[in-house]
């Protein structure tokens, strides 16, 4: 039985591949492990994928080749369904994480944790990363509740059981451990771990990412509460913005009814042309919108099923 499956996700990596290679098999062969390495090229415009057909020829490599960019996201997301060890670390190819780390990190899952996050403490990276990525890392503590000091580290350990429940896109790698405590696994441990100086090439994240990072935090902390139960969310507003209305409308019915019958005027003509009365009209329309709404998602919930939108280039080892 495969211990360990190490999902690597790449672009454009084709110096640091044989590098990273052979170090991880010098690790893994000093701790006598049975392990995998799954390779994801990300769409490579460079050798990458030659690189990576040249070394599963020597290393228990298997290998997936998307047809275009993607995104770190999907890359692990086919990574993770492809795994099969019992305990399945991710880290980066660009050689800044240490697969001298892999063992203890191993050991702390096997111990209970069902996720281990690395903290690089100290980091070679510009204040242009840095910063952003204490505010955000910030944020997210704060909103999901979970104390890690580095949410986007590469670096990760995780129980099988959890990998095999994850569905991730976008930029939602970053919040792995918001899903996993999502989806019931609450073990979720922290550990320093060595960061490296960037050896070949450039970084190929951009500041755009953090922004689409926080949207995806924003997406991931409504659908962890409404998923399942979206008639709750739009069902909620849509009452109170119908009832709101509704009082409204009742307000100035009886206003002008009290105007003809009571007072005996016709001043009632002003009261259906002031503002509130056409704001509250739009309330009642706006809830009923936002009910039916409610009543879509939960037949969309119901009838709901997983697709797999990745198109692969090529793999070696696997069935496409």
């Amino acid at each position: 039985m495969t211990q360990i499956s190490i999902v690597i996700p790449l672009y454009n990596e084709e110096e640091s591949l044989p590098e990273l290679i052979d170090w991880i098999s010098r690790v893994m062969e000093k701790h006598g492990f049975l392990y995998e390495v799954l390779m994801v090229d990300d769409g490579s415009t460079d050798d990458s994928w030659e690189v990576i057909e040249g070394l599963s020829q020597k290393h228990p490599i298997k290998a997936i080749k998307f047809n275009r960019n993607y995104g770190k996201s999907a890359a692990l997301n086919v990574g993770f369904k492809h795994a099969e060890g019992e305990v399945i670390i991710t880290m980066d190819a660009d050689l800044q994480d240490s697969p001298d780390e892999i063992p203890e990190l191993y050991e702390m899952v096997k111990s209970g944790s069902h996720l281990v996050s690395g903290w690089k403490k100290k980091r070679f990276d510009p204040i242009t990363k840095t910063i952003p990525s204490k505010l955000f890392n910030g944020v997210t503590r704060i909103l999901s509740g979970i104390k890690l000091h580095d949410f986007n580290c590469g670096l990760k350990a995780y129980d099988k059981k959890l990998v095999k429940t994850l569905d991730i896109y976008g930029e939602m790698h970053r919040y792995i451990p918001v899903i996993a405590k999502r989806n019931g696994f609450t073990k979720i441990s922290e550990k320093v771990v060595e960061h490296r100086a960037r050896k070949y090439g450039q970084t190929k994240f951009g500041i755009e990412r953090f922004i689409y990072g926080f949207l995806d935090l924003l997406s991931i902390s409504f659908v962890s509460r409404y998923k399942k139960r979206p008639m709750h969310f739009f069902g909620t507003l849509g009452t109170l913005s119908f009832v709101l209305g509704f009082v409204f409308v009742l307000g100035i019915t009886w206003e002008k009814v009290r105007a003809i019958y009571i007072l005996k005027t016709d001043d009632y003509r002003q009261i259906v042309e002031q503002p509130l009365f056409f704001l509250a009209i739009a309330a009642i329309i706006i809830g009923v919108q936002l009910f039916l709404a409610g009543f879509v998602g939960e037949m969309m919930v119901m009838n709901s099923h997983k697709r797999n939108d990745y198109i692969f280039d090529n793999t070696i080892g696997l069935d496409q």
